[in-house]
């Protein structure tokens, strides 16, 4: 049917439908045969279904003066002053349909008067249609003010939705919104439907015959391979928009939902779900006449993410990835087992760093949160760049000259790194001591001048002054290597022989097991911070608490919870620190911590009053605070910084902030290496953009260097004296 004479919209949207569909049957008779491809300009890949594709496309298309806009063939300056213009994208996805993979699909859109009125999106392999015509009223199918979703799915006889929905750092909920109003089902009507009278199934045929004949041989009972049996005709969907918003509930499933599909047979929804900080896949059923009872059931229960997780066509097995592997696991059993699968690739690295550089530049032109790129001509950065990369003898100079191109944006949160190694370095134990750089130097002697609280040498009951002799036997000195004798020591039993002297004076044995160097860290940092806190009780004389926050991820709210303990709880106020804080996404949780009210308090019989906030669960401090920050301050603690400003939570001391402020994600490349995508501008409530502008302090103070070799903090001690200043007299 010619497209210039249809009457409306929707006849030009069924043309479109038709030849979506014959293009789909087109492409899948060359997908996974042999096929001839080659690139084009710009390096990207075209084949020969491309083309034909193209060819069908425009010969069912192109008709009556209407323009002509393909991805391959060569553009028409005609289509300029034409109506009507054809957009199309033969096979979108061309390296996927090279692959063999399924995730390609043929676009076409008609626009008139440069505006679309028709589009549709086609996946052969999957046999998914996508059609929309312009002049149709949308509509919200859910109302929930939550900001997360992941994955949304239909169920097979189109008559409802799942989602998965929540905020962050809450746990993800699954959703379910009823297209049409639900029936409900009862098992009294499958009963009922025992002793209904059954149709047969065959008609039999009476013999028109008087004369006896033969028995027939008996017909084999399965149908004959020739005769297909006929698609069934997809019910159309029916959405019924009256009073929909009621027509939502939530699934108790009991579980954070990261992503969630519904099986062919629509009888059960498969989730993975994070529980106590390990992914793994759930099943919970969706059919209300189920026997199984209503309860999230796992599948598996290893360590390992889990991610692509699909049901077979029969949903009774589970397909997933884990650790690199596709694993199968039945519903029934729960047995998991590995798909062997062997695969070996030629990478062409000339072509290949071409194509890295091309999808770096483009991922940040597209996805940059400044159009105007902080002033960069980015596509005369390309121009510079791109014969560099040309010229890259290795992935990691290719990374260098990528990290160069991404340094004149001037801009934080960017940057390429090296795809995830499974190559494990040696791992060294760490004892928790330090020792005398001097007498080492001096007498080849390791005498221990500290013990960090709560490792193994402290465990052991090591002490300052002591002196290390041997590590399981082995005599260490000044040209010893201690992380030779103390690798792939974690957690594994090690002899250590120290004596009061480098003579060896009461020399005694001590068993520790080593920890690992972040763990190490970890015990180190909370010694600074307890100093911290001795040092402001000091100074305050037990009038003020501290608190130490080093980023803004949940294992730092989780602290923060856990220091603003009874203790700084009973104090006249609290120190806050966010000095160091290289950012997260917490901040506003923090804030409110220190923000809140009570506006009333509760006092049982017997007991003592307290406030409200507390009793009834949320956190509150509700004490007067100060605020020290310092140039090393980033990201999401200057949100913080930020926020406690505006909300006039108190003075800030110190140093201004980093001003590295842009919400980031990030993107693999085609050869594994990561790149971060900052793409979320953050503009405080004045209409200062944050990125590049610091945020300020009330009271400026500097901190000297090596001040903290002489047991002093310059910045702690402003901000204790003005908070003591603001309480004056006043007590708890």
């Amino acid at each position: 049917m010619p497209v210039s004479d249809a009457s409306d919209r929707g006849a030009i949207a069924h043309h479109v439908v038709e030849t979506i569909r014959e293009a789909g049957a087109l492409a899948l008779k060359s997908f996974k045969t042999p096929f001839k491809s080659w690139l084009k300009h710009g390096n990207s890949p075209v084949t020969e279904t491309d083309l034909a594709v193209d060819a069908l496309l425009k010969e069912r298309l192109h008709r009556d003066g209407s323009g002509w806009l393909s991805e391959e063939t060569e553009d028409d300056p005609a289509r300029l002053s034409a109506k009507r213009v054809w957009i199309v994208d033969p096979i979108d996805g061309t390296r996927a349909f090279i692959a063999g993979f399924p995730d390609w699909t043929i676009s076409i859109a008609l626009a008139e008067a440069g505006r679309p009125i028709v589009g549709a999106i086609f996946a052969p392999v999957t046999d998914q249609l996508f059609v929309a015509v312009a002049g149709g009223e949308s509509h919200a199918l859910s109302f929930l003010a939550n900001v997360g979703s992941n994955t949304v799915s239909w169920s097979p006889d189109g008559t409802f939705l799942l989602f998965d929905t929540g905020q962050r750092t809450e746990t993800t909920q699954l959703a379910r919104v009823d297209l049409i109003p639900r029936t409900p089902k009862f098992r009294e009507d499958q009963f009922r439907d025992l002793f209904k009278e059954e149709m047969p199934r065959t008609p039999l045929k009476q013999q028109q015959t008087s004369e006896p004949q033969a028995s027939p041989a008996p017909a084999p009972s399965a149908t004959p391979a020739t005769e297909a049996k006929p698609k069934p005709t997809p019910k159309p969907v029916e959405i019924s928009f009256d009073q929909i918003r009621q027509r939502l509930s939530l699934l108790p499933v009991g579980i954070d939902v990261r992503y969630q599909t519904i099986s062919p047979d629509g009888k059960w929804v498969l989730m993975i779900a994070a529980v106590a900080n390990q992914l793994n896949l759930y099943v919970y059923p969706l059919d209300e006449l189920s026997k199984d009872p209503f309860v999230a059931r796992q599948l598996t229960s290893t360590a390992g993410g889990k991610s692509e997780a699909q049901f077979s066509a029969d949903s009774k097995e589970v397909y997933y990835l884990e650790l690199g592997h596709i694993n199968i696991i039945p519903l029934e059993n729960r047995q998991s087992r590995q798909l062997a699968v062997t695969a070996e690739m030629d990478v062409d690295f000339a072509r290949e760093k071409l194509e890295v550089f091309q999808q770096a530049w483009t991922y940040i032109r597209d996805n940059f949160f400044d159009p105007g790129f902080h002033g960069a001509n980015w596509e005369s950065v390309h121009g510079e760049y791109a014969p560099l990369a040309a010229g890259a003898r290795t992935p990691d100079e290719l990374r260098r000259i990528i990290s160069e191109m991404l340094g004149e944006l001037n801009a934080s949160h960017s940057g390429i790194s090296a795809p995830q190694s499974s190559a494990q370095p040696p791992v060294i134990g760490r004892l928790g001591v330090r020792f005398d750089r001097e007498e080492s130097e001096r007498a080849g002697a390791l005498r221990i001048t500290e013990v960090i609280p709560l490792t193994p040498a402290a465990i052991g009951k090591i002490k300052p002054g002591e002196y290390l002799l041997a590590i399981d036997g082995t005599q260490v000195g000044a040209r010893t290597n201690l992380d030779e004798l103390l690798a792939y020591k974690i957690n594994r039993r090690v002899a250590l022989t120290v004596a009061s002297s480098a003579a060896g004076a009461q020399k005694r044995e001590v068993v520790v097991r080593p920890v690992s160097g972040a763990t190490e860290r970890a015990l180190l940092y909370r010694r600074w911070v307890e100093d911290n806190r001795a040092l402001v009780a000091r100074l305050s004389n037990g009038r003020l608490g501290y608190v130490h926050m080093a980023d803004m991820g949940s294992g730092a709210l989780t602290q923060l919870y856990l220091d603003l303990d009874a203790e700084n709880q009973k104090r006249d106020g609290v120190v806050v620190d966010v000095r160091n804080n290289n950012g997260g996404f917490v901040n506003v949780y923090a804030i409110d911590v220190l923000a809140r009210r009570s506006y009333f308090t509760m006092t049982p019989r017997g007991f003592s009053t307290s406030p409200s906030r507390t009793v009834l669960g949320q956190r509150a401090l509700e004490l007067p605070t100060i605020l020290v920050t310092n140039r090393h301050t980033l990201s999401d603690g200057e949100d913080f910084t930020e926020g406690y400003r505006s909300s006039h939570l108190g003075k800030v001391v110190g140093e201004p902030t980093a001003g590295w402020i842009i919400y980031t994600s990030g993107v693999q490349l085609i050869d594994g290496s990561n790149l971060r995508l900052p793409y979320d501008r953050i503009t405080a409530n004045d209409g200062t953009v944050m990125e590049m502008h610091p945020r300020p302090v009330d009271l400026s103070v500097d901190k000297p260097v090596g001040e903290s070799y002489l047991g002093r903090d310059s910045q702690l001690e402003a901000a204790v004296s003005e908070l003591l200043k603001q309480l004056g007299s006043r007590s708890k």
